[in-house]
């Protein structure tokens, strides 16, 4: 059977494997197919995923590695890990090719479980992997992302960290972690909640319903203080660039004003002292 005929064949494969089993000729394999890395294939044109470039450095690996930090994100289901970043695997090879990189540290068999048949990191060792490797910002912002799609739980992570005194960046991790929160739902949105931390404001409350006289649901609050009444929201470019939502976010803010709320709104055009200064302002006003 033509491997173009077998199901899944979008997914990364050993091309020696596929050759080996009669499933494509090897000038099919060279006109029709693309390599990734060596001897791992996909069709010509295919998206290149940050989960397909996981399966991907796992086959290279011929299956004994352990998918670890980014790339065991994205296989947790974590949004917004960035596809053209080299994936990440701990792997005995120590000859990686361009867009893979070989982590050679221990892992334990506790901290390792399956998904699709491919050994990956749970979302605790993944978690504190990345809070020991990334700046604090990059860091948290990727746990937040992976705390929102897993069940992590931020008790487990804090315990690994404990057993793991000696490791390198272990210091940074224990002051990425208690910073996690799943409640960010864009990598923005983690950015804006650690600027109003660091410029001394208590930690924002994430994910804030509010609701109507009737009891009805009128809008959920990125971030804020429910005790004041100040919200801090941050706007993706969809917000200006879609009509539907420009005019919806117009009704929005009317409600939300209504109930006493004042709603600091942040887009990519703001500078950090200009947000500090006018979230500032909002909690003078409610002195």
């Amino acid at each position: 059977m033509p491997l173009c005929t077998l199901p899944r064949m979008e997914q990364p494969f050993l091309g020696s494997e596929a050759v080996a089993a009669g499933l494509v000729t090897p000038y099919a394999l060279r006109s029709r197919f693309e390599a990734i890395y060596r001897d791992v294939f996909v069709p010509r044109d295919t998206e290149i995923t940050a989960i397909m470039r996981a399966k991907a450095a796992w086959l290279w690996s011929r299956r004994r590695g352990v998918l670890a930090g980014r790339s065991a994100a994205a296989l947790h289901r974590a949004k917004w890990v960035d596809a053209r970043r080299p994936a990440e695997i701990i792997c005995q090879n120590r000859h990686a090719p361009p867009g893979i990189r070989i982590w050679s540290q221990r892992v334990e068999n506790h901290e390792i479980m399956l998904i699709d048949g491919m050994r990956v990191t749970t979302p605790a060792r993944t978690a504190l992997d990345l809070a020991c490797r990334y700046p604090i910002g990059e860091a948290v912002a990727m746990i937040d992302a992976l705390a929102r799609a897993s069940r992590l739980k931020r008790a487990d992570v804090v315990l690994l960290a404990q057993r793991c005194t000696g490791r390198r960046g272990i210091r940074r991790a224990r002051i990425a972690l208690p910073l996690v929160d799943p409640g960010a739902e864009s990598p923005r949105e983690t950015w804006l909640r650690l600027l109003l931390i660091r410029a001394g404001f208590p930690p924002p409350q994430t994910q804030i319903p509010l609701y109507d006289e009737y009891g009805q649901l009128i809008a959920v609050l990125d971030m804020g203080w429910e005790d004041i009444k100040v919200a801090v929201e941050y706007d993706g470019d969809h917000h200006r660039t879609d009509r539907r939502t420009f005019n919806k976010d117009i009704r929005r803010a009317e409600t939300i004003a209504q109930l006493g709320w004042i709603d600091v709104r942040v887009t990519a055009e703001d500078t950090e002292g200009g947000v500090i200064a006018r979230v500032s302002a909002a909690w003078a006003r409610r002195k």
